[in-house]
């Protein structure tokens, strides 16, 4: 529990309620007012929940920056900004598919179509998103192109356990407005907000410097050399499309050099420690690349700045499921159906448990990854809050593909799926294998 809550509801998709030591039952006279900031994966769900329980909540408010739901699943060409000069919120690229089948990825009240393949294409994800806000009727509860600048507490009564937020809002149909509500889901997502790793001399580099929040597509870089930093999901997918136009790549990281095979084109190299005067790039080992190109797969910040500072979040999770999770916790804690410990008890528990992670020398920025932990964690909010938890098979069909991905990353999407029961899932027929020909860059069925 010491991840998750306090008077912040922790997700990377952040959920303000109630403070700890509530009686919920003294202000549920009325219906609850509820503002959702996004209408994303997370927000769509967050609304949904709270839609389903009419005798308790008003309908919610939805706060959209842009034009459509979806959030990080709108694919925008542009990168940058928008003609308004909002930021581009999505870095989403154009061949991007997932890394979860939909068999654990889908909302658990909520399946794709049962046609698709297993790993989707972007569009398709957008598409589910979008039924999943007509089907439920969230739609007339958005308002699109509205930002929030500010939420803030109002009144804190903790004697009578109740905290009013202040969520102030600019454009869209309003222009400037503030409205008061009981509790506020902050659903912005966190891959908007590019973190730029501190590299000695990186202002000398005199190639094209970009994050993988800018990137779109491989053409661009075709015949190029480039060193693509950071080995994780985006960095390993972009590595290899880019094999598949003749760019030269360097993948550099700091994890144990990668045991399955890569294209010819992808050389692994240690991290980068500096760029040198002279443009450069030098790695820990001493080694030296010029290369043409330098792209950051380097992950992204925290950032909530109506929040006036709140930085936190949930990372490595099965996402759509977490949020499904954590959503009814959170409203079970407002309906008062789960009592919160004090708030100085949950700081106290959160303190502990950092402190020893760090003493098991879990670095600084990962202390809120979940990882294994997560199933664990779901389980627990779903006893606490009386709701079913995820069946066992998602989390061993999770586990599967993991394993798949670590040793077959270029093949693992050519399976499909099937659930089965609650504790059973199959493979079904293989996709046929897309051979490339890393000399032309051309795939090639077999």
């Amino acid at each position: 529990m010491t991840k998750a809550f306090s008077s912040l509801i922790g997700c990377h998709n952040r959920k303000y309620s109630l403070q700890g030591g509530n009686d919920a039952s003294k202000i549920m006279s009325r219906c609850l007012r509820v503002a959702v900031v996004g209408a994303g994966a997370a927000g769509l769900c967050a609304a949904q929940h709270v839609l389903s329980r009419q005798n308790t909540f008003s309908p919610p408010v939805v706060y959209e920056l842009t034009n459509q739901v979806g959030g990080t699943w709108v694919y925008e060409e542009r990168v940058g900004s928008h003609d308004n000069s909002q930021s581009i919120h999505s870095s989403m690229y154009r061949n991007l598919r997932t890394n979860l089948p939909k068999e654990v990825m889908m909302f658990p009240d909520f399946p794709f179509d049962q046609h698709l393949p297993s790993f989707l294409p972007h569009q398709e994800v957008l598409h589910y998103l979008e039924r999943y806000s007509q089907q439920y009727g969230i739609t007339p509860h958005i308002q699109f192109e509205t930002k929030v600048e500010e939420v803030k507490p109002v009144t804190m009564e903790m004697e009578e356990g109740k905290v009013t937020w202040e969520v102030t809002s600019s454009g869209g149909q309003h222009g400037w407005r503030t409205e008061t509500f009981d509790a506020v889901f902050v659903c912005s997502g966190h891959y908007s907000d590019p973190h730029l790793p501190s590299i000695p001399g990186l202002e000398n580099f005199k190639g094209t410097l970009l994050h993988s929040h800018s990137y779109r597509c491989p053409e661009s870089f075709a015949g190029q050399s480039v060193v693509v930093l950071g080995a994780g999901a985006s960095g390993l997918d972009i590595s290899i499309e880019l094999a598949g136009v003749q760019a030269q790549v360097t993948l550099s990281h700091g994890r144990p050099p990668l045991r399955f095979p890569l294209p010819p084109q992808v050389q692994q190299a240690p991290p980068v420690s500096r760029v040198l005067e002279d443009g450069a790039v030098q790695f820990v080992d001493g080694g030296v690349a010029r290369p043409q190109v330098l792209l950051l797969c380097t992950g992204y910040n925290l950032s909530f700045p109506f929040l006036g500072g709140a930085a936190l979040g949930l990372q490595t999770i099965c996402p759509f499921l977490h949020f499904h999770t954590q959503v009814q916790f959170a409203l079970a804690v407002l309906e008062g159906v789960v009592s919160l410990p004090s708030p100085a008890e949950m700081e106290e528990e959160v303190r502990r448990e950092m402190e020893r992670n760090m003493a098991e020398g879990v670095e600084p920025r990962h202390l809120l990854k979940m990882d294994s932990a997560q199933w664990g964690y779901y389980q627990t909010l779903a006893r606490m809050g009386g709701f079913r938890p995820p069946p066992p098979v998602t989390q061993s069909l999770y586990e599967e593909v993991w394993r798949q991905r670590q040793n077959h990353p270029q093949k693992y999407r050519q399976l499909n799926y099937r659930l089965i029961s609650d504790i059973e899932w199959e493979v079904l027929e293989v996709q046929p294998e897309r051979e490339v020909n890393w000399e032309r860059g051309i795939e090639t069925e077999r």
